[in-house]
């Protein structure tokens, strides 16, 4: 049994299917990647799983749980964190307000989890009491991800975390990622740049259309020739 089992998931906005019996799956602790052209539907499969777009068919199971009929606030109450591509922090408040709000459900001490999260990005420490709107692109990312890491997630979604940062600032987060994943929190993925999502990924899907198209470990969709010839760009 998978940690989380999105499983046949059909449903769109309206009227209309934009998923069309899509599955994904991640084990504790794995990193899964959701690639695939533009309007494949990675994002709309990701808010799927969050509880962001109500499901005509399929489930979504969170440790054995069903959690299909949950809202979005009621799935981080299970252990969901959710980093969205854009109005991911709040600008005008500082990094260290940013953080404390992931906190809000918690009742417990939530020091050492911000503690936590300057170790795993230190530059954040340094600018703690500036505000997220002066930080760089790279930055705010990690803001974002921090404070979704502030609820003590076992299931950390990202969708398109490398959106519009440097070459070398998306390797430092994907190795943040690697980071996170080996304490045992599993993470689901939307990524533009395939190939280096492939290349740290234990689980790869490759969605056209709203459906899944290749479905293997991240090894293996890379050295699969026609997934390279289609969505790797050779």
């Amino acid at each position: 049994m998978s940690f989380l089992d999105a499983s046949g998931m059909t449903g769109g906005y309206g009227a209309a299917d934009i998923l069309h019996g899509c599955t994904l799956k991640v084990e504790k602790g794995q990193i899964a990647v959701i690639v695939g052209p533009n309007g494949a539907g990675k994002s709309t499969a990701m808010k799927a799983v969050f509880g962001m777009l109500r499901l005509r068919g399929g489930h979504v199971k969170l440790d054995g749980e069903d959690i299909t009929a949950l809202s979005p606030q009621e799935r981080v109450a299970k252990g969901m964190g959710f980093v969205p591509q854009t109005h991911n922090v709040f600008p005008s408040m500082s990094v260290e307000e940013n953080l404390e709000i992931g906190a809000f459900l918690r009742r417990d001490d939530f020091r050492p989890t911000i503690d936590m999260v300057y170790d795993l990005f230190p530059i954040l420490r340094q600018k703690r009491r500036q505000p997220a709107g002066e930080l760089s692109g790279g930055q705010r990312q990690q803001v974002a991800v921090g404070r979704a890491l502030m609820t003590q997630p076992k299931l950390l979604m990202l969708d398109e975390p490398t959106a519009g940062v440097s070459p070398i600032v998306m390797d430092e987060l994907f190795d943040r990622i690697i980071e996170v994943a080996r304490t045992g929190i599993s993470i689901l993925m939307v990524e533009q740049n395939a190939r280096q999502a492939l290349e740290i990924a234990d689980m790869g899907y490759v969605l056209v259309q709203g459906a899944n198209r290749y479905t293997d470990t991240g090894a293996a969709l890379m050295a699969d020739p026609d997934v390279r010839r289609t969505f790797l760009g050779g």
